[in-house]
């Protein structure tokens, strides 16, 4: 039965990361200093409510740049863009204030870099995702994208001792692994990144929802079915032996999910609000004496300040 007395682990840190943030401020601050319409290409994060918010306060979100009139304003989403992209906004006259995370600006850099000295480039990321779009663009004729260790057996390099990769900021961990590991296997003379392209906010939800699943009988991630974070800590949870469920919001909760359900993992992606929690809360709340517990594994202070552009 969904009524009963239960507990609630708490994922922390959980919610928006601070590249998130940054994103969803650039835009606040062109939407209040525009007398015109402003517009975003892509989501400027994967989230179906933050994209709302901000359609209602004025922003018009497209999919590609020929949707902009020539000279409006247009905000580049925290996945990033192609070098073409900005070539094109840059021949149609558009004032571009760019909302790329600053840790997926440092996954192009090292892509272009790693293709300079003559690598070929490997990507572990997922096909079509936008991040993973963007950098496959920063050097497109020297990197190859794989999404899985099964994917590197059937890589065709040209030379095999000059081989770097890189990986999208949001994948799990412990599966990005796995394929660096069959890439070392294949390419002992492997070069990667000086620092691990996995976002910090990716690792600490993933080891915090970690932290309650073992606890849990059923772990609730609030979250879009486009954010790739999202979707990883429901694999990871599932992999542990814990059954979860990704939803955007209290409305989509299950009841059939809570029968014999009385200890709740909850978390969130990097890109969910994290009102969408509370609202979570209130809803089990609602079916009878809750005990919220939190289980913290970092405590996150990390800011990025804002593009110049709108810094003012």
């Amino acid at each position: 039965m969904a009524a009963m007395r239960r507990t609630v682990l708490l994922a922390a840190p959980r919610s928006f990361c601070a590249g998130v943030e940054r994103a969803i401020e650039v835009v606040e601050r062109v939407l209040d200093a525009a007398d015109r319409p402003v517009y975003v290409r892509k989501q400027i994060v994967h989230n179906r409510h933050v994209v709302a918010d901000l359609e209602a306060r004025g922003a018009v979100f497209v999919e590609e740049l020929d949707e902009v009139p020539d000279g409006a304003t247009v905000v580049f989403s925290a996945h990033g863009v192609a070098p073409q992209v900005r070539a094109e906004a840059e021949a149609r006259s558009l004032r571009v204030v760019d909302a790329t995370c600053p840790l997926v600006t440092k996954v192009h850099a090292e892509a272009r870099r790693f293709a300079a000295r003559g690598d070929t480039v490997v990507l572990v990321g997922h096909a079509g995702h936008e991040e993973v779009d963007g950098t496959l663009g920063e050097a497109p004729e020297r990197t190859v994208l794989v999404e899985s260790a099964g994917d590197v057996a059937r890589l065709r390099v040209e030379d095999p001792s000059r081989v770097s990769y890189l990986t999208q900021t949001t994948l799990a961990a412990d599966e990005v692994g796995e394929v660096v590991d069959a890439l070392r296997a294949r390419f002992p003379a492997l070069r990667g990144p000086g620092s691990d392209d996995i976002c910090y906010a990716t690792t600490n939800r993933q080891e915090a929802v970690a932290a309650v699943a073992r606890d849990a009988d059923l772990v609730l991630v609030v979250g879009s079915a486009n954010s790739s974070n999202s979707l990883r800590l429901v694999e990871l949870a599932r992999r542990l032996g814990t059954p979860a469920h990704l939803i955007d919001d209290a409305s989509e909760i299950d009841p059939a999910w809570l029968a014999g359900a009385r200890v709740i993992g909850l978390s969130a992606g990097a890109s969910a609000p994290p009102h969408l929690v509370d609202e979570v809360i209130a809803a089990l709340r609602a079916l009878g004496p809750l005990t919220v517990e939190e289980r913290r594994v970092a405590v996150e202070r990390l800011q990025f300040s804002l593009p110049s552009t709108v810094r003012s």
